[in-house]
């Protein structure tokens, strides 16, 4: 098997030019224009997602869990702030990420990320002129893991742009909360703590189902996946894509999501180019 049987191709021909593509990336486009997320529904077969679900179940065990309490900025806290200042306002994450170095070139996942027309496709669709993968060679594709109970508090991403690909869904709960590009021109710390406090008009939620395809502007939306119910877990497949050759995790964020680091993450300390908070 490959993607060519994992990929819905006749939906979503993305790596063919035709009349077909330019459509589906007019409407891409301007999903992302308008709140900085857009899905492409059914974007795997059921023999995609079927493939995807047997290999997550399969690395499971190598997923690393972790269970503490975090801001959305994934830093220390800070106690020259005011109590009510949203790097001083944490929560609970009881989360789990299979890193990238587990899946294999031959594995479905993989065969995903790679196959020919991917990159551009997503390229194309985001319109960014420097768009390089991911080189964290703990997270350039994962998989997110989460049970019963289990969720991820309001946070931003650490990379501009976050693909994902629904694969299992838990029995009940797991929305997609975001707050579209509540960061995009400033820390905008005020409307970032009235999505804290559930006070804000700002939030979108989104119910993705197995096989659809999210391109989302993570690093730039607070967002959240809200607490899991039923015995089912739930799996969501992680591709990063980054506006800078050779980018890793900051070593403390690298630390907290996977349980260890590399000497890369230490070496690449701080080579961002942006100087948002993380």
């Amino acid at each position: 098997m490959s993607a060519h049987d994992y990929i819905n191709l006749e939906d979503y021909p993305i790596g063919t030019e035709s009349v077909k593509r330019e459509a589906l990336l007019a409407r891409v486009r301007a999903d992302l224009a308008t709140d900085g997320c857009a899905v492409l529904k059914g974007f795997l077969t059921p023999l995609g997602v079927s493939a995807l679900t047997q290999e997550a179940d399969s690395m499971a065990a190598q997923g690393h869990r972790s269970f503490n309490r975090t801001n959305a900025y994934f830093t220390q806290d800070d106690p020259s702030l005011p109590d009510t200042h949203p790097k001083r306002q944490f929560f609970d994450r009881s989360n789990a990420f299979i890193p990238a170095d587990n899946f294999t070139a031959e594995g479905a996942l993989r065969q995903i990320h790679d196959f020919e027309g991917f990159d551009g496709f997503i390229q194309e669709c985001l319109q960014e002129e420097n768009f390089f993968r991911y080189a964290d060679p703990l997270a350039d594709v994962i998989v997110n893991m989460a049970e019963e109970g289990e969720g991820f508090p309001w946070h931003f991403d650490t990379n501009n742009f976050t693909v994902t690909l629904a694969i299992q869904n838990a029995e009940a709960g797991g929305a997609f909360e975001y707050a579209p590009a509540i960061r995009a021109e400033s820390e905008n710390f005020d409307e970032v703590a009235r999505v804290l406090q559930g006070r804000s008009d700002k939030v979108k939620v989104l119910e993705l189902e197995p096989g659809d395809l999210q391109l989302f502007r993570g690093r730039y939306s607070l967002h959240r996946v809200a607490p899991l119910k039923g015995k089912r877990r739930r799996y969501v497949a992680i591709f990063s894509y980054v506006q800078e050759p050779n980018m890793v995790g900051a070593p403390e964020r690298t630390q907290q999501l996977y349980g260890r680091t590399l000497p890369i993450h230490h070496e690449r300390a701080g080579q961002r180019a942006d100087a948002l908070i993380d």
